[in-house]
């Protein structure tokens, strides 16, 4: 009966009419004797703990309650704070309290430190403090989870609960918080318009402001604001936008000074626009990501491979961010591209693979007993060859030092590299010297049977093979249909003369 009874008065306080505490202002407090100041941190509770003195034990910091209290500055113009208070037997080698809430819709945290002095003459043993907090502001139907620790941070001396703001269905909660005034907002996309229109409903005949705006810091606008008037009878709006972005929100509020805004942002998987905003600056060869919308995101310089259209990142150029990255001297390789990923995928953009940029090119002659290689660019580059074992497809190990050749003007220079060496798994790597970030090229698979050629030979030769093999099959082909056509005219032939015969001898 004592347990019915409990969730009867659980769900009378949430969604009965049971009202909120109301307060003037918000503060801390402590019991008389003590003086507590408070102060807002961004650090959250820390997972290091001091190992507690013998003397501590959990029940130095006890009963914490957790409860909502409701500030209102004038006639449904109200917001609602978390209470906390709890007890706190102090001593010597504790200074105060640390409480931090975690919103579990969002995975926030926020935390404020209580300091805690006492009178010069008050007793050092078995000082029991009555505290209570109550600025922080949280929103209707919010799921929390509070957590209280000493300052310092002792080892199991910790309290730690669930809570639930009331929500709109209380009604002291839905008569005086500008959040349940907007109760449903409604929306449709119209990607060809680019248009997105929000309709609104029990709003009470209150007028309200809708406007689209970019989620940061705070929600900073990108178009215009519109009003819409409680006594219309369709409340709606329609509300431009360039980008379906994951940040782009739709913020509607009640036409009252200082409201409370309600925020839906629909378009949080809408990624894929966010990875386009690529520049290069050819002056300073640097390239640069800015993120149009704050974003967590590894970042990388990467080798898209012919082989498997895999992107191989290039060695320190990994980066997490959040909103912009920059690479200075890169290389304007088509190959070279930039990877995004995210927890949920990756995407590979290439910003050299269109327009005017062209690729380099590194092509090797065998003569003799050594390797001629050289390269061809439109542009003056330096570079840097070495031989390398192949350990996989993406990897190629060093045998030898490398050798550097720089191109300019019309001159083709050309470095030797003597020995002839050749096998299935010995390579050719060259790369850009005069960048920062360059891909590599690779030749592999080096003829040990060859006196001479080129790598452009031998794709050269077996182009030609295969445009030979593709003629002879159209060849056989196109003679086997002139053979059928034949055979098909020949025999229509025979039976014209044949039935031309017969009426003759008629």
């Amino acid at each position: 009966m004592k347990f019915m009874w409990h969730i009867f008065a659980i769900f009378y306080g949430t969604y009965g009419y049971q009202l909120i505490p109301r307060i003037k202002e918000c503060g801390v407090t402590c019991s008389q004797g003590f003086h507590c100041k408070h102060q807002f941190s961004m650090e959250a509770v820390s997972s290091f703990c001091h190992p507690a003195p013998a003397f501590l034990s959990p029940v130095y910091l006890k009963n914490m309650k957790l409860g909502t209290t409701m500030k209102c500055e004038d006639h449904r113009h109200c917001s609602l704070h978390l209470s906390v208070t709890a007890n706190l037997q102090l001593n010597e080698n504790t200074s105060g309290v640390r409480i931090c809430y975690f919103l579990m819709a969002t995975q926030k945290t926020k935390c404020v430190k209580v300091k805690i002095s006492r009178r010069q003459s008050a007793d050092l043993e078995g000082n029991k403090v009555k505290i209570q907090f109550n600025c922080f502001e949280v929103s209707v139907g919010q799921h929390l989870y509070v957590t209280m620790t000493t300052i310092p941070n002792y080892c199991g001396i910790k309290q730690t609960q669930e809570y639930y703001v009331e929500d709109c269905r209380n009604n002291d909660v839905g008569k005086n918080i500008p959040d349940c005034f907007v109760s449903k907002i409604a929306y449709n996309v119209d990607r060809t318009r680019k248009t997105i229109s929000v309709n609104i409903s029990d709003v009470q005949n209150t007028d309200c402001y809708v406007r689209l705006c970019h989620q940061r810091f705070v929600c900073e606008d990108v178009g215009p604001v519109t009003l819409i008037q409680g006594k219309d009878l369709i409340k709606s709006a329609s509300l431009q936008y360039t980008q379906l972005l994951p940040c782009l929100c739709i913020e509607v509020w009640p036409a009252i000074l200082d409201a409370r805004r309600m925020q839906l942002c629909p378009f949080k998987n809408d990624t894929k626009f966010l990875w386009d905003n690529i520049v290069y600056q050819a002056a300073t060869q640097t390239l640069t990501w800015e993120a149009a919308c704050p974003v967590h995101v590894t970042v990388s310089l990467c080798q898209l491979m012919k082989i498997n259209d895999q992107c191989v990142d290039l060695e320190g150029t990994v980066n997490i961010a959040t909103e912009k990255v920059k690479y200075s001297r890169v290389d304007t390789h088509p190959s070279l591209c930039i990877k995004f990923a995210t927890e949920h995928n990756v995407w590979v953009k290439c910003p050299f693979s269109h327009g005017h940029f062209q690729a380099w090119k590194m092509r090797l002659a065998v003569m003799g007993q050594q390797i001629e290689v050289s390269f061809t660019s439109h542009f003056e580059a330096e570079f840097s060859v070495l031989v390398c074992n192949r350990t996989n497809l993406h990897s190629c190990n060093s045998t030898g030092s490398p050798k550097a050749l720089s191109l300019g003007g019309l001159n083709l220079p050309s470095v030797n590299i003597s020995g002839k060496p050749c096998g299935s798994n010995i390579c050719i790597k060259g790369w850009r010297m005069d960048v920062d970030y360059s891909v590599s090229s690779y030749i592999c698979d080096l003829p040990c049977d060859s006196s001479t050629g080129t790598e452009e030979y031998y794709e050269y030769s077996l182009s030609i093979l295969s445009l030979i093999a593709f003629l002879a099959i159209f060849l056989i082909i196109l003679a086997l249909l002139g053979h059928k056509l034949l055979s098909v005219n020949s025999r229509k032939t025979h039976e014209e003369k044949s039935v031309l015969h017969m009426i003759t001898h008629r």
